[in-house]
């Protein structure tokens, strides 16, 4: 399965039905009521009525899901979902979605022990205690591979085997 799919699925079921029946009845209801009563519209082919209504609300449809992905994808990140779904709903042009995209956390990666979900910079799993990097032996702080002293006490760190892949 493609990323692409995979972020899909993140969307609600209630967004995609509310995007699906909102796009269709609004893009219907301006083609029935608004363009074939406008006088200069109603003289257009039928087929650029239909490519105006229909795809004009696209948009909409597209802004529908957006906000659905924001909910999802915030819940699944640990987030404030509900404060992320209004922010991208209340705040104009998009901007609130683009906020979003921003300054959304990291996902959650298993934990190697029990498969739980772990948030990133953690040190230990807080199901299983599996420790997710390496840490100092003075202070007990988290540090990366390859680095020669800790950067929260000083302490030399002993040297690391690398891995080869």
């Amino acid at each position: 399965m493609s990323r692409f799919r995979e972020e899909l699925r993140v969307i609600p079921r209630t967004a995609w039905i509310l995007a699906i029946v909102g796009y269709l009845t609004v893009a219907t209801l301006v083609l029935k009521f608004a363009v074939e009563r406008d006088p200069q519209m109603s003289k257009w082919p039928l087929a650029g009525q239909l490519a105006f209504c229909y795809g004009l609300f696209l948009l909409f449809a597209a802004a529908v899901l957006l906000v659905g992905y924001v909910y999802g994808d915030a819940k699944r990140r640990g987030m404030r979902y509900v404060m992320w779904t209004w922010l991208a709903l209340l705040i104009p042009d998009g901007i609130g979605i683009i906020l979003y995209f921003i300054l959304r956390k990291t996902l959650p990666k298993p934990c190697p022990g029990c498969r739980m979900p772990v948030k990133s910079g953690f040190v230990f799993c807080p199901h299983c205690g599996t420790s997710l990097q390496p840490t100092c032996p003075h202070c007990g702080q988290g540090v990366e591979a390859g680095w020669a002293n800790c950067p929260h006490c000083g302490t030399k760190l002993p040297a690391q085997p690398l891995r080869t892949a």
